[in-house]
């Protein structure tokens, strides 16, 4: 479902770690306060653990939260750790994350 999805107007990344085991509520909160981005738009926000192999996606759909997990069964998400920021992403390198 990661791979093909459109619904989103853009898509950002939060590089560094993230803590996998927040919720919806913990991971908009993020986006509000860390990132000062509204969570309640038409944009896609993807987190990835320490190990890489992980990642949770959350989106606003209108009427409540989509959160998604994908754990990857073998490599490793390519994923900027030194800055602890929200960077947008295009949609061509949105579809490479898994490569």
């Amino acid at each position: 479902m990661l791979s093909d999805f459109t619904g989103a107007d853009k898509v950002y990344i939060a590089c560094g770690y993230t803590d996998l085991r927040r919720g919806i509520d913990g991971l908009a909160a993020m986006v509000q306060q860390q990132f000062n981005l509204d969570p309640f738009t038409n944009i896609l926000f993807l987190f990835c653990g320490r190990r890489r192999d992980r990642i949770k996606a959350l989106y606003w759909e209108g009427n409540g939260f989509v959160l998604l997990y994908k754990r990857l069964e073998s490599g490793s998400f390519q994923w900027p750790r030194s800055e602890n920021e929200a960077k947008a992403l295009t949609m061509q390198l949105y579809a490479r994350l898994p490569e």
